[in-house]
């Protein structure tokens, strides 16, 4: 049976444009618009206005605005706009998050040479045809996006204190971190706070970080994991991300569910972790494992039993 946990799903809203800062391939600054010359200049002028738009702008409701223009360019036959609107309906950007509309635009991009978008449409591992009206009807706009709710802190989980205190004090140059993972774990089922718990510790944020044992990025994949899970880039936050997702939701699985087997096992790795039948005895792991914990503060997290066989000291355990 499959026990892939169901999140309740939030409503993600920029506060910053950071796109300048944000390593996602394809947002490029405005001295890239030389790349777009071919187009038509009626869409040239379309895309330079959205890109201008989407690097000035401070928040996803002003964002719709370039995502109006993008929709036009695209169903004129931009192949550009088409992947820059996906972008938009995957991360919440300007228009409501929707995973289908973005693996569409991808799709559509992608069959079409769009390399960037090829890669995107394999992370939303989503296959559709569905695309927003806007593309097929010049009177339709894209909806609107939500806003988001201000929580009192009495709202809040406290289970999550120790990690939403970590990411208050975010500086801004790191924040944008915090929508990013956010999408990419609802699309995994894994706990956002997990993921953002496990690069709190990792790496403090720091796309650039180096370990003295190789291990790169965010979540500081060693090789052998990069290339286990396909990770071609390991200092591009997406791939990174994505990498150590499935990293953890394949440990989660193999240690259905138990968190501190599994942050043990990231740390390391799931050999030393059934070798010594549970933390082994490393002060880095014991260290890495008690500020992880610290931060997470849940000890279970839903699995999915298909993904691999249980770890044999869970079989021990039953």
């Amino acid at each position: 049976m499959c026990r892939a946990g169901v999140y309740i799903k939030r409503i993600w809203a920029c506060a910053a444009l950071i796109f300048a800062l944000w390593p996602i391939p394809g947002h490029a600054e405005q001295d890239d618009l030389s790349d777009l010359a071919a187009e038509p200049p009626h869409v040239m002028a379309l895309l330079k206005k959205a890109m201008t738009l989407e690097l000035a702008v401070h928040n996803s409701y002003e964002m719709w605005n370039a995502a109006t223009l993008y929709c036009e360019a695209s169903r004129l036959g931009s192949i550009e706009a088409q992947y820059r609107l996906g972008m938009l309906y995957a991360f919440g950007r300007g228009v409501p998050e929707n995973r289908a509309f973005a693996a569409a635009l991808f799709s559509l991009a992608a069959h079409q040479g769009h390399a960037q978008a090829r890669d995107m449409l394999e992370t939303v591992q989503l296959s559709t045809s569905e695309l927003p009206g806007c593309m097929n009807d010049a009177s339709v706009l894209p909806e609107r996006p939500a806003v988001e709710p201000d929580l009192s802190e009495a709202e809040k989980a406290p289970e999550y204190a120790g990690i939403d205190q970590r990411l208050a004090s975010l500086p801004k140059s790191k924040k944008w971190v915090i929508d990013l993972v956010g999408t990419l774990a609802r699309w995994y089922s894994i706990d956002p706070k997990l993921v953002l718990s496990i690069i709190s510790t990792e790496s403090n944020f720091n796309t650039g970080a180096k370990s003295n044992k190789e291990a790169q990025g965010l979540m500081q994949l060693i090789p052998a994991t990069a290339e286990r899970f396909n990770v071609r880039n390991a200092y591009d936050a997406t791939q990174n991300i994505k990498g150590g997702l499935k990293y953890i939701r394949w440990l989660l699985s193999y240690y259905r569910g138990d968190v501190v087997l599994m942050v043990a096992a990231y740390n390391a790795g799931e050999r030393n972790v059934n070798r010594h039948k549970g933390i082994p005895p490393f002060s880095e792991t014991r260290n890495y494992v008690r500020k992880v914990m610290e931060l997470y503060r849940h000890t279970t997290h839903p699995y999915d039993e298909r993904l691999t066989q249980a770890s044999p000291l869970i079989v021990r355990r039953n």
